[in-house]
């Protein structure tokens, strides 16, 4: 395959890439959304369109491992390669998160919130927000823009902490909001957890163009480089 043709490929698969990563995008803040106005209909939408990324997730690495197997890649390039699979299966998984919020909202039957949403949303645009200069620091190989997004977790860690204070104090007044107040603890649960998947993006980006292996340590504000696993 002439250079041209490989290096068009590349860019398309990275195009593909940041697709699936505006669908899971808006993933999250639509399941937040519909959980807020207990929108069933939404949710099952959310699920169903889960699917369509799952798709999207296994064309891409279909596609990528198609790109090794065919051509020889350079070292830079090998690196996008990696960082595509590696990228496209860290959405995947934010985007079952996102999954996870719909049904539990479905799971919640008729029942009106425990009490009105405020830091879950909160939780839910930061994570959006972290995941979007994480692509873009992607797609601008823009390595101070990875760097400066993983301390942003702790603040997602912060209202993940505030809401769990907040719903043991209905179980304590009230043991029977146990079964309202978990639904909403596995629902910041999971942005929590989604937001941790943004900061391995991030770290995968500064591999990608460094080639170094860096570990970011957002609670103290450190990163460890393991200068071992440097790569050509």
């Amino acid at each position: 395959m002439p250079r041209k043709s490989f290096e068009r490929e590349l860019q398309e698969l990275q195009d593909e890439l940041l697709t699936l990563g505006s669908m899971v995008e808006q993933a999250i803040t639509d399941s937040v959304e519909s959980l807020k106005r207990r929108d069933r209909d939404e949710a099952r939408r959310l699920i169903k369109e889960d699917r369509d990324m799952n798709e999207m997730r296994y064309a891409l690495e279909a596609k990528a491992l198609t790109l090794i197997a065919t051509q020889q890649p350079m070292a830079g390039d090998l690196r996008i390669i990696a960082a595509v699979l590696s990228l496209a299966s860290e959405l995947e998984r934010i985007g079952d998160y996102a999954k996870g919020i719909a049904k539990i909202n479905l799971m919640m039957g008729d029942e009106p919130l425990l009490k009105p949403l405020i830091d879950v949303p909160r939780m839910a645009e930061k994570t959006r927000s972290m995941l979007n200069r994480a692509l873009q620091a992607f797609a601008e190989r823009d390595v101070e823009l990875a760097r400066s997004i993983p301390a942003e977790d702790d603040e997602v860690d912060g209202l993940y902490n505030q809401v769990y204070r907040e719903l043991l104090t209905y179980i304590i007044s009230d043991p029977r909001t146990i079964d309202q107040a978990t639904y909403l603890l596995w629902v910041s649960h999971n942005l929590e957890r989604a937001a941790d998947r943004v900061v391995n993006i991030c770290e995968r980006v500064i591999f990608t163009v460094t080639g170094r292996l860096v570990e970011m340590k957002s609670e103290d504000d450190k990163e460890v480089t393991y200068d071992q696993y440097e790569a050509p």
